[in-house]
């Protein structure tokens, strides 16, 4: 991470009240939690962000409101207008592959069908960290589904309350 330089950190979702708690949505989840009390948000260049001073690095916490299609237009203006690095950029994602509340790190990669992650990829290129967040796959739970609708159904209450608590483990020291 250069030091004189901001972390971005991106939670990948859906914007308006019809997505919330969905699976697609967990990045959303994950940085409201990081940032706590929705305090200080604005809105700048397709996304809301919010701006924090943490253990003396600054912080801009982003949730893109461009769907999560068109996630690398509100990422690219961002890393373009505060000339930010790759590796000072996280993103954090909801991952069908993993089970359910399993959190993975890695920098770089492909995309895995993620259409959030090919559309900063295509923007962006690929060697920034990624968080991925499992929200399980519709077969581990022997449900007849497509991948889309899957992603964008809602948490049941005990997936909601599993994925809250593992959320709220993800702090900013496992961050920076």
């Amino acid at each position: 991470m250069q030091e004189n330089k901001p972390l971005l950190i991106v939670g990948l979702g859906n914007p308006g009240i019809e997505y919330e708690h969905t699976r697609h949505n967990v990045g959303f989840m994950a940085i409201d939690s990081l940032v706590g009390e929705a305090e200080g948000w604005k809105k700048e260049k397709h996304a809301l962000t919010c701006s924090k001073i943490l253990d003396g690095h600054k912080i801009i916490f982003v949730k893109p409101q461009t769907f999560m299609n068109n996630s690398g237009l509100a990422v690219g203006e961002l890393v373009n207008f505060y000339k930010i690095p790759l590796e000072n950029i996280v993103v954090i994602h909801d991952d069908m592959d993993l089970k359910l509340g399993t959190v993975r790190q890695k920098v770089g990669g492909g995309s895995a069908g993620h259409n959030g992650i090919k559309s900063i990829d295509a923007v962006i290129g690929t060697d920034y960290r990624r968080i991925r967040i499992g929200i399980g796959h519709p077969r581990d739970f022997n449900i007849n589904i497509s991948p889309a609708d899957w992603v964008l159904g809602k948490f049941t209450e005990a997936e909601l309350k599993e994925i809250t608590e593992i959320i709220s483990k993800i702090c900013f020291s496992n961050i920076v």
